[in-house]
């Protein structure tokens, strides 16, 4: 279980406040208007932003102090995080290892990974040579080389169109429950979270509402998702 506790954090003059848990394996979609703290929120747990109270927990272990590589978290940012200089097998390689020197059964590890992702027809090409779309692709193998149990994604398939954008999640959903992880995705489209139909967090303002189901969050009269929503 994924369990943050009594969590205030945040930058300069923007504070979050959040006090919720996540079972494992669970599918779970981060809304909430433009500048309200989901990324933040995101950051926090992955350990790139900093806690001022609080504790964040996994499998009843405290990670609140640890670096983010040592946490049990892979992230995924809108902006992929590739490294203009290499092409597609190199980006997806460092995944494993950051100077890229793999052994045969790592980089065949790295080719399996390629042709899951549909990359093996251009792995010698450079981001700056490819679709958005395929971008995409490179970073969702670079995290499903990792395979660690939490996966936290930031906003990205922003830019992609309706037909990518669902190709991608469904590639997201069929990876994270295969390998049994736990997903938290900030997204601003409730299609999304309709289509991974399980937990809503929403994000209101700096405070976190504890995940409840999508059908609870989308029949519920509150008057911050009714607002969220346009209805």
């Amino acid at each position: 279980m994924l369990r943050v506790r009594n969590l205030r954090a945040g930058y300069n003059d923007f504070e979050l406040w959040a006090n919720f848990s996540v079972q494992e394996r669970s599918l779970v979609a981060i809304l909430g208007p433009s500048g309200s703290g989901k990324t933040t929120l995101i950051n926090t747990i992955a350990g790139f932003a900093p806690v001022n109270t609080g504790d964040i927990e996994w499998k009843g272990g405290n990670i609140t102090g640890l670096s983010p590589g040592e946490r049990p978290i892979s992230v995924l940012f809108q902006d992929h995080n590739l490294f203009p200089h290499l092409n597609v097998e190199k980006n997806i390689s460092i995944g494993l290892k950051a100077n890229l020197k793999l052994k045969p059964n790592e980089q065949e590890k790295v080719f399996e990974t390629i042709r899951k992702v549909g990359l093996e027809k251009y792995i010698t090409k450079k981001p700056s040579e490819l679709s958005g779309g395929q971008r995409t692709r490179i970073a969702l193998a670079r995290v499903m080389l990792r395979c660690k149990p939490l996966l936290l994604l930031d906003e990205v398939f922003l830019g992609l169109g309706p037909a990518l954008r669902l190709e991608m999640l469904g590639l997201i959903m069929d990876f994270v429950q295969e390998e049994n992880m736990t997903l938290l995705m900030v997204t601003h489209d409730i299609n999304d979270a309709i289509k991974l139909n399980q937990k809503i967090i929403f994000v209101h303002d700096g405070q976190v509402v504890s995940p409840m189901d999508i059908a609870k969050f989308l029949g519920s009269s509150d008057f911050r998702f009714r607002e969220y929503l346009g209805i």
